[in-house]
Parts: structure tokens; C-alpha cells; sequence
């Protein structure tokens, strides 16, 4: 199972009291190459593609890394087949080679998966294929996951829950599942493999100006109240749809630069939409949206509205948006209607798409664009979740411009697998033998083989007690959440390390009040905070459900 996950190897983002404070005391001892504000995905990218060039690196996340857009995506690698259809062929390209690169570091967040699309007649298959084909090509597949063609006969086997008088046929194509923020986490924790340091719910408040140039940045961390200033000899402005707040903080009279769209998933139970592989549904305005199983439940996504309220960690879910997306079901499943009250997890992100006058959301490019400020600021935004290496890579180009020096060039022997992505082989040959070494269930080691890769092993500890009877959760998790994943508070962990509410519903209620026991003696909470933080989950869960009458205009 690789080694991973043994004592000797553990890579810790701070959140036990004592080496929070250490980090802290660092970030204010020593002047960094880089400073990242932001702790998602582009950030996480940079910070790692930075340190394994050798710069000095730190990432201040003001949440919790992974906390916005990062966690509410569709979760797939995968290429954006319909980018093919808008002409952006050079995007299409650089997302369907990074499939294989994600794959290749971390085998556990890109899990190849069957993307079926059914077609109605021969016609239409052939259309898609023709499609599929390039896409194939601009992605250099391999043959052993090249597309296949279903006819009913294959369609009855492979996936027997759709229509058959309305879908005849299907193209089934590879594409990757992950989970965004464990990918998030992972690139973090390379990156302090490699000398970073990483700290979140540590907000910027300020960046202070020297001669005309921006020197570091002053923040304030709302687990201890401590304000430190972090000097830097460039500072990148990560922060998604936060990144026009950020650009103001340094430069006030900055110009909008965003369109934020809103994206909404809603989850029903995989026993009513027992549903085999990643199936491709059309809305009745012509969008493609995505039908994906995992672990207990079905997801449905994405909506793309454009979002005028501005930046919000939770934007809201409206009835609109999950009727919207469970009314194509019906047109292609063999099941019972669905209504809001089947919904059993749903979510909703932000992306932060660059602004084009005149277009809606759903029609803008998902590329990303680069800024330098007067004062030296470098900001990124735009772009997908696939493609947050090539944007690292993109932006420390500009790094370097304000650093005034030449990086050297990145090398493959240079980029390691992820943490506990060190194996070869599928993810159900690890869950095998993890199931084997700690006699979980087969179910219950694919889901921690899926978030942890080959440092299940160190997350499982000596023995495999469930922290909830029957909830399939380990008392392991929370340690691992806790002392190497950075959970500072309930919701960090359960959200965003364990992931109950999106895959595991059912699992949460149990699961929350021993949670709060293990965490607050790691964490030195007392009764209040404790039952503050266990009721802070459960009213976000209920609001998760509570889905708005009106719409975002």
C-alpha cells in the first residue's frame, strides 16, 4: 500500500494549537519569495509548483483551504467536451492532456470512470463519436480507454436504468472523478513537503507598500486573534471570486474584472437513481449537465447563472435551480419523479469567470487571465479545476517577471506523486488490500481508498472502531483531519476532510457529536465551543436543504 501513511512520513498542515503558533511565529521570522492569498485549488497549485522550483513559499487562507469554489465543483477531471463545440480548441487540448498528468500524481482524485452519452439514433451517435474522436486525439487516450460504442444489447447491460424507447445508443468515453477539495489538500501538503507553509483561517487585511511595491502582508488569524505580518518579495492574489477585494486592498480604484457564476449540485439517494456510470443529460435549454454516483448518493449539476450579489462562501440554492436540474431525469431514467423534498445534499459555488461585455454566464471562456499591478500584485482568475497546474505554471511566468530573476525549468523528475497517490493500478485493487489488512468492508475501504489514497493505512491507526456504530466513519478520520489535514474547527472537518455531507448524508447526525468529543480534546475546546461548533454544522446542514423561492435576477 505504499508508505505514505506510516509515522515517519506525515506532512501536517497546522491546526493543534502549538504548531498553529509555530507557524505563525514563522510566517512572521522569515521574508518569503512568494506570498499566496487564497488556499484553493489555484492557490494550492501555485504554492506547490512554486516550492518544487525551491522558492520560499506561504499560503493565508482566510476560511478554510478548499472552503469556496474549490469544494462546490462538479468533481471531475475531465476535458469539457462541449469547449470543443464552442471552438476553443487550445483549452479542450491543454484539459484533456492534464487528465492523464492529474491521473499520473494522484491515481486516487482521478479515478477513471465510464461518461456515457446517449443518443437516439444512429445518426446522432455518429455525430458524437466524430466529436468524441478529437477529442480523444487532442487528448493523446491511450488505446485501452479509447470510447466505446453501446447499442441496446450493451446499454441493457452496462447501464439498464435508461429509457430504452428514447435512448437507443451511447458513446461512453473516459473521463476522471475526483474530489475538488481533497485535491485542494493534497496539493497543499506537497507543497509543504517541499519547505511551504500553509495556514488557514488567517485573513488578509492589509499589504503594506514600500517605494511603490507591495512587501509582504499583514493579517489576522480568527482561531487565536493573532495579527502577523508576513513579508514577501511577491505576493499573489489567489482568492477566486474574492480576487477583485483582494486587488482593492492594494489598489482601491481597480476596475471590475468579474462575472461570477453560480453552479448548483443537488444529490438524491443512489438507491432511487441506481445509476452505473457518469451519465450526460441535456436541459431543455440546450445544456449539458452531468448525472454522477458516488458512495451513497447521485449527484445532478451544474446550473451556470450569473450571480450579481457578489462573493459569498454559501451562496444560496433556490427551488428554481434544483427543479431545474431534476427535470431532465425523467426523460432519461426508468424511475419515479423526483421533487426538492427527494434532495438529500446539494451545494452551490461560485466561479470567477472574467467579465466579456454582452455575454451571459454560461457562454463566457473558462481560460484565466493574469494581472500585475502598479504595485506589484500578481492576480489570477478564471479557469477550470483541470486545467490548475498549467495555470500555476502560467502564473509563476509572472512571479518571475517581479522577481525579477529567471525559474528554473520544471522537470518531471521534479513533480512527485501527491500525497497518498504513490501506487499504481486501480482504486479498487488499493481498497482490496486495504480491506484485506483491517477487515473494513469492501464499500467502506473504497471510500477511504478514494479520500486517502495510500495513507488510508495511517489514517485507519491500530485498529478500525467506528467513531458512530454503523455510521462507517473512523475514529482515525478525525485525528487524521485534525493533526495532518489542517481542521481547525467541525465544519472544516466534516465538509471538506470527510466529506459526509455531499457522499454521506445519512451518516452526518450520528457522526457530529462524538466528532466534536474527539476534536475538542485535540483541540483544547471547552463546552461552548464544543456544542457552538456541533450546532454550527447541523444549521448549516439544514440550510444545505432549505432552498429559497426567490431567484438570483
Amino acid at each position: 500500500m505504499g508508505q505514505s501513511g506510516d509515522a515517519h512520513d506525515l506532512i501536517r498542515l497546522p491546526a493543534l494549537p502549538a504548531e498553529r503558533r509555530a507557524a505563525l511565529r514563522e510566517l512572521e521570522s522569515r521574508e518569503f519569495d512568494l506570498a499566496i492569498i487564497g488556499g484553493g485549488i489555484t492557490g494550492a497549485g501555485i504554492s506547490r509548483a512554486a516550492s518544487l522550483r525551491g522558492l520560499s513559499v506561504a499560503v493565508l487562507e482566510a476560511e478554510d483551504f478548499a472552503s469556496g469554489t474549490s469544494s462546490r465543483s462538479s468533481k471531475l477531471i475531465h476535458g469539457g467536451l462541449r469547449y470543443l463545440a464552442m471552438g476553443d480548441v487550445a483549452l479542450v487540448r491543454e484539459s484533456a492532456l492534464e487528465r492523464k498528468a492529474v491521473h499520473r500524481l494522484a491515481p486516487h482524485l482521478a479515478e477513471p470512470r465510464w461518461m456515457v452519452l446517449p443518443t437516439r439514433g444512429r445518426a446522432s451517435l455518429l455525430k458524437f463519436q466524430m466529436a468524441i474522436v478529437t477529442y480523444e486525439k487532442l487528448g493523446a487516450v491511450e488505446d485501452a480507454d479509447l470510447h466505446e460504442n453501446w447499442d441496446a444489447a450493451a446499454l441493457e447491460r452496462e447501464e439498464p436504468l435508461l429509457l430504452r424507447d428514447r435512448w437507443r445508443y451511447a458513446c461512453a468515453y473516459r473521463e476522471y472523478l475526483t474530489d475538488d477539495a481533497r485535491l485542494v489538500l493534497a496539493n497543499l501538503r506537497g507543497a509543504v513537503r517541499a519547505g511551504a507553509v500553509a495556514v488557514n483561517h488567517l485573513a488578509v487585511t492589509a499589504m503594506p507598500v514600500e517605494s511603490g511595491r507591495i512587501v509582504g502582508v499583514e493579517a489576522r488569524c480568527s482561531e487565536s486573534g493573532a495579527e502577523v505580518r508576513v513579508r514577501a518579495r511577491c505576493v499573489v492574489n489567489a482568492a477566486g471570486p474574492w480576487v477583485e477585494a483582494v486587488r482593492r486592498l492594494a489598489q482601491p480604484e481597480v476596475p471590475d474584472w468579474l462575472h461570477l457564476s453560480k453552479g448548483v449540485h443537488v444529490g438524491l439517494p443512489i438507491e432511487r437513481l441506481p445509476v452505473r456510470n457518469m451519465v450526460v443529460m441535456t436541459t431543455a435549454d440546450r445544456r449539458t449537465i452531468f448525472v454522477i454516483p458516488r458512495d451513497g448518493v447521485v449527484y445532478v449539476g451544474t446550473t451556470d447563472t450569473s450571480y450579481p450579489a457578489g462573493a459569498e462562501i454559501w451562496p444560496a440554492v433556490t427551488r428554481a435551480d434544483v427543479e431545474y436540474l431534476l427535470a431532465p431525469l425523467a426523460e432519461y431514467f426508468s424511475v419515479d419523479p423526483f421533487t426538492p423534498d427527494d434532495v438529500v445534499c446539494a451545494w452551490s459555488g461560485l466561479r470567477p469567470l472574467i467579465a466579456e461585455p454582452g455575454k451571459k454566464a454560461k457562454d463566457l471562456s473558462r481560460k484565466d487571465e493574469i494581472h500585475i499591478g502598479e504595485s506589484g500584485l500578481v492576480s489570477i482568475a478564471g479557469g477550470k479545476l483541470t486545467g490548475y497546474r498549467p495555470m500555476a505554471e502560467n502564473a509563476l511566468e509572472k512571479v518571475a517577471t517581479v522577481l525579477g530573476t529567471d525559474l528554473p525549468p520544471r522537470r518531471a523528475a521534479d513533480d512527485p506523486a501527491l500525497p497518498g497517490g504513490d501506487f499504481e493500478g486501480s482504486i479498487g485493487t488499493l481498497a482490496e488490500s486495504l480491506a484485506g489488512e483491517t477487515g473494513l468492508s469492501q464499500r467502506a475501504a473504497l471510500r477511504l481508498a478514494r479520500l486517502y489514497g495510500t495513507e488510508s493505512r495511517g489514517v485507519v491507526g491500530e485498529n478500525a472502531a467506528e467513531i458512530a456504530p454503523g455510521s462507517g466513519v473512523l475514529e482515525g478520520e478525525i485525528d487524521w483531519a485534525v493533526r495532518c489535514e489542517g481542521a481547525a474547527t467541525l465544519e472544516d472537518a466534516i465538509y471538506r476532510r470527510l466529506r459526509l455531507p455531499l457522499y454521506e448524508p445519512g451518516a452526518l447526525d450520528p457522526v457530529l457529536g462524538p466528532a466534536a468529543d474527539r476534536m475538542a480534546a485535540l483541540l483544547g475546546w471547552d463546552a461552548a465551543r464544543r456544542d457552538a461548533e456541533v450546532s454550527s454544522v447541523r444549521e448549516r446542514a439544514g440550510r444545505d436543504l432549505r432552498f429559497e423561492e426567490s431567484s438570483d435576477g
